[in-house]
């Protein structure tokens, strides 16, 4: 009854069902990112110095070289890792033997030639202008080191999304079994518990944020774990707010005097109870996450090259709001506002509809 209820009330909620489908739908972005990508290698870090910062729809001619290694290794999670190389190109030529190329940017005279004996198992024309040469179009044009600007935004999204689940679920983790403990026992231990939670809290988040991941070293899962760490407080003081309050009632109390154990009314009767007001911290958590991720990797201690996030994406190209080329910064600031307001709103609709108190 009471699911059906809810249900019933998100349906009816047009801003948590607009939330929601843009969570999914960035969360099926990061998925499956190097399928949607137009840059398929790993970390979508294709360089192409010569078409750097060009704008949004620029579209070139590409020429494909093969490497000495000809194994391809792709994977829809890690993408592509070869050794080929691939070339704008400006202009070429067909010659008996092979043809000559001019790099895009290139204003001399100068050729590069390139034999068919180059391309092992494709001795023609036909067979190189159907396997090695193409046209690529960058919807969103390119950053400052010619990669394409939409596939580092997918890929990217990979960041905001994992960091929201991973530190989601240290804080959750972390949150509960301290709240609950300090709840539920009281005493010296609801004392330490609530003194260490007043101490973390005390600290600001993110120089608190800075110092364990200079402690832990920086990298991607260094940050994930620090960011976690820093969240567990918010949880732990909503758990033990919870649980000293929902102990009290009749029903924990009969428990009690029937005899069953501490442990079957914690977990099979007291935390049940609490699930609620966690979705809708943990919504907010989530915001509180992308948001803190995304300041790191404008300080450098985040995600490292060339391992893209949004953060690291507007600290590269911050300066250009003032070269005429604002949106190589405000395009991934759009999508770390767009992510984190939808979180938001998902969290207070939440909040609205496990009110008891709203009952229309």
């Amino acid at each position: 009854m009471e699911s059906k209820r809810f249900l019933h009330r998100f349906k009816s909620d047009p801003w948590a069902i607009g939330s929601l489908s843009f969570i999914l739908l960035v969360t099926l972005c990061a998925l499956f990112a190097y399928t949607l990508s137009l840059d398929k290698t790993q970390y979508a870090n294709q360089m192409h110095l010569s078409i750097h910062s060009k704008p949004p729809g620029f579209s070139c001619r590409m020429l494909l070289i093969p490497g000495e290694d000809q194994k391809i290794k792709t994977s829809i999670f890690t993408g592509q890792i070869n050794a080929d190389e691939e070339i704008p190109l400006s202009e070429l030529n067909w010659l008996a033997d092979g043809f000559e190329y001019k790099r895009y940017g290139n204003l001399t005279d100068y050729f590069d030639k390139i034999t068919f004996g180059q391309y092992p198992g494709f001795d023609s024309k036909e067979a190189i202008q159907t396997h090695y040469l193409y046209s690529k179009r960058f919807l969103l044009g390119t950053d400052k080191y010619g990669r394409d600007l939409l596939s580092r935004l997918l890929v990217g999204s990979r960041i905001s999304i994992s960091i929201g689940f991973v530190a989601v679920f240290i804080s959750l983790t972390l949150g509960v079994f301290m709240g609950a403990l300090s709840g539920f026992f009281g005493g010296w231990v609801d004392r330490l518990i609530l003194w260490l939670i007043n101490v973390v809290w005390s600290i600001p988040t993110l120089l608190m944020v800075i110092a364990i991941t200079l402690a832990l070293g920086r990298g991607y899962w260094q940050v994930f774990v620090a960011v976690g760490l820093t969240m567990w407080v918010e949880v732990a003081r909503l758990v033990r707010g919870q649980v000293i309050s929902i102990k009290e009632q009749l029903y924990i109390q009969a428990s009690f005097t029937l005899g069953f154990s501490k442990d079957t009314i914690l977990v099979g009767h007291i935390l049940p109870v609490v699930v609620a007001p966690l979705i809708v911290i943990s919504a907010a958590n989530f915001a509180s996450a992308i948001l803190m991720e995304s300041g790191l990797s404008f300080l450098g201690i985040g995600a490292q090259p060339p391992m893209p996030s949004w953060g690291g994406m507007v600290k590269d190209h911050f300066r250009y709001l003032l070269l005429g080329k604002p949106y190589l910064a405000l395009l991934p600031g759009l999508a770390i506002m767009s992510l984190v307001l939808a979180f938001m709103m998902l969290g207070n609709s939440l909040r609205d509809i496990l009110d008891v108190r709203n009952t229309s």
